[in-house]
C-alpha cells in the first residue's frame, strides 16, 4: 500500500465524517434557541465542524519531508 493509497482512504474517511456531521440527526440536536458567545448554537456547530474538516484535510494531505529510508540510492 502506497502513501497515495493511504492518503486517498483518509480523504474518503474525512468525507464520510463530514457527511455524517452535516446530516439531519446531528444538525437537529444543535438547532436550539441558545447562543454561544452571541452566536446561535447551530451556526457555531456548523463553523466548528467546518473548521475541523478543513484541519483534518490539511493533516491528511500534507507531505512529509523525505527521510533517509525514503531515498533510493542507485548502486553503480
Amino acid at each position: 500500500m502506497t502513501r497515495d493509497d493511504i492518503r486517498g482512504y483518509r480523504l474518503v474517511a474525512i468525507f464520510l465524517l463530514g457527511f455524517a456531521l452535516f446530516n439531519y440527526p446531528l444538525l437537529s440536536l444543535f438547532n436550539l434557541p441558545r447562543r454561544i458567545g452571541g452566536i446561535p448554537m447551530l451556526y457555531a456547530y456548523l463553523f466548528m465542524v467546518w473548521l475541523l474538516l478543513i484541519l483534518l484535510t490539511m493533516l491528511a494531505t500534507r507531505s512529509r519531508k523525505a527521510s533517509i529510508d525514503d531515498l533510493e540510492i542507485d548502486g553503480d
